[in-house]
This record gives C-alpha cells, structure tokens and sequence, in this order.
C-alpha cells in the first residue's frame, strides 16, 4: 500500500504545479481586474467627494469619455510610438544578444564593455534625444528609435550575457566527451540556459522601448506620436484628453509586454514546468 502512495507521490511531483492548481488561472485573471475596478471606484469617488480640480487629477469618467470620443487620434499616435519603440527594441534586442555572445567567448571583450555598459547603465539616455536630434534632423523619427535601441540594448546585454555564464562544467564535459562541436554545445547547452535570462530582459526591454520612445518625443521632432500629444493637450489645459493618450501609453506599453511574454511562452512550450 505504501509503495503504491509512494509512486502516487512521485508521479504527482512530475505534474506542473499550475495544473494541479484549479482555478488559479481564472485567479490570475480575476484578481488583478477587481483591483484595477476597485481602484477605478474609488479614484472616482474621491475626485467627485473632494470636488478635485481637472488639472489636478480628472476623474476617469472624463478620461474614459475623452479615450472614446479621440479614439482614432489615440490609435494614430500609439502606431507612431510603437513604430518606434519596436524598431528600437528589434534594434537593441540583436545588438545586445550579439555583443554578449562575444564577450561571453571573449573575455577581453567582455573587459572592454563594462565600462561602457557600466557609463550606458547610469545616463539618462532619453537627455541624448537633442543631440540626437541636432545630428540627424528633428523631421525625422531616427532619434526616437536611437533612444529605444540604447535603452533596450542594456538589460539585454546584461541578462543575456549572465545567462551565457550560467552553463554548468559537468554539462560541458558531458558535450566534449560525447565528441561534440562548439556549434553543437552552443545549440545544446548554451543557447538553452540562456533563452531564459535572455526573456527576462526582454520583457524588461519592451517597457523600456515604449517609455524611451514617448519620453523622447517630448523635445521635438515629428508631430503625431503620444507624447507629442500629451504636450500638445496639456499645453491647452485639457488634462483628461492628455490624461486619455497617457491610457493609450500604458496600452501600448502592456502590449509589448504580451507580445514580450507571449514570445517566451512559445518558445518555452516544450520545456519542463
């Protein structure tokens, strides 16, 4: 009997967590909606009880109007960002893989980089966005792209090159005893323990493109991204249409975050839990 409970245990230990969980999908859904419907209410309720000025903090009612009635300049604005943001994120996501794959091979490379990376890690990138935009024009959406790419290419680098490390000894002399190339390691070994780290600082990257993208458009360039509409509808005191294209970033911003996610996900689907 007890050999039968004991082999019960050890298939259930086989079975991912999540499954045997009931329900914590729905929960993983649920809780986060009620809270983000709690918190609506009460900003609500506060802004109408305490008579709170527009320009001060709109009640999401008006925000949520002024969201519906602009939808289709927030939608415009939200493809130009996210143009940007993506090429800058596609841009700084190779970058960044690549110069960790040479300097996890090379270690005067890797000497070489920290320094830069330590420099890059510590601007304030988005400040480059004049000269940037002194350099290649302000007509332009070069700069905003620039911007992305030099906030995504850091955490890239740094995840993806600590997960290049990550390779235990004992497996690389299991691969060298088994007559095996340095492509086949890298393919077998390396690249798989890596993929992790290197999703990690992706998903931290894709946030970053959005905000580096939208922040930058706020000293100039070519009109019809979200920050330029931020400012433009502030600098008119309508703070809940301004208030309706900050929604229109944090969507933006969530997107690249699933898409971000969604990608690990596939990639990962044959993995163990």
């Amino acid at each position: 009997m007890s050999a039968v409970a004991d082999a019960g245990t050890a298939a259930g230990l086989t079975v991912p967590r999540r499954v045997l969980a009931r329900g914590s999908g729905a929960r993983t859904v649920l809780a986060p909606v009620v809270f983000g419907l709690v918190f609506l209410g009460l900003w609500q309720l506060l802004v109408t009880a305490l008579d709170v000025d527009p320009f001060l903090v709109p009640a999401p009612s008006a925000i949520g109007a002024e969201f519906l009635d602009n939808a289709g300049s927030v939608l415009a604005g939200s493809l130009t960002t996210g143009a940007n943001a993506l090429i800058g994120l596609l841009v700084g996501t190779v970058i960044g893989v690549l110069a960790a794959v040479v300097a996890s091979l090379w270690r005067t490379a890797d000497a070489l980089a920290a320094p830069l990376v330590a420099a890059l890690s510590v601007m304030p990138i988005v400040a480059l966005a004049p000269v940037l935009y002194t350099m290649y024009g302000a007509g332009v959406e070069t700069s905003r792209q620039l911007v992305a790419a030099l906030a995504v290419l850091i955490p890239v680098y740094v995840n993806t090159l600590r997960g290049l490390r990550q390779v235990r000894p004992v497996h690389r002399d299991l691969m060298r005893a088994y007559a095996a190339t340095p492509r086949q390691q890298q393919l077998a070994v390396t690249l798989p323990t890596a993929a992790p780290y290197l999703f990690t600082g992706l998903r931290i990257a894709s946030s970053l493109a959005v905000i580096s993208a939208l922040v930058a458009e706020y000293f100039g360039g070519p009109v019809g991204g979200l920050g330029g509409s931020i400012t433009d509808a502030a600098s008119r005191s309508n703070y809940p249409l301004a208030w309706a294209y900050v929604l229109g970033s944090i969507l933006l911003g969530l997107v690249f975050y699933c898409a971000a996610l969604a990608v690990e996900s596939w990639s990962s689907r044959h993995r163990p839990s």
